[in-house]
């Protein structure tokens, strides 16, 4: 069903797309020819394609609607979010790092700044950048 509505809310939007590129514009467009020896008038003609436009809008919309409703109700009674990476509780111990650092349970690079905290660039006295060693 959602299939086949989604087929007609195309067709009907490309038919809008064309009946509005018909009608004539005040800046010339892509207007019918102004003949009225041609099967309509010019005045019914432009009657003819604001009426379909009229109509084909209000179906495009209402469409849209029900194509709306209907992809909410598919998809309220199954569950896609996957669940495989989903956090498990933190271990009872704390996790210590070669070396004896301790690790805190929730920053995996805590060792790591607690061995650059122990090992401080010496004081510069001169006010000159240290060159890396």
């Amino acid at each position: 069903m959602f299939t086949f509505l989604l087929i007609v809310q195309t067709l009907v939007a490309a038919s809008l797309v064309t009946v509005i590129l018909m009608q004539r514009s005040e800046g010339g467009g892509l207007g019918v020819g102004g003949s009225t020896s041609g099967l309509m008038s010019a005045r019914g003609a432009a009657d003819f394609l604001t009426r379909a436009t009229a109509v084909l809008a209000t179906l495009f919309v209402l469409l849209s609607i029900v194509l709306a409703g209907l992809a909410a109700v598919d998809r309220s009674g199954t569950t896609s979010i996957d669940t495989s990476l989903a956090r498990e509780a933190a271990p009872a111990a704390p996790i210590t790092a070669p070396g004896d650092v301790p690790l805190a349970t929730g920053d995996p690079l805590a060792g790591i700044a607690a061995k650059a905290d122990n090992a401080q660039a010496p004081a510069n006295t001169q006010g000159e950048v240290p060159l890396a060693e």
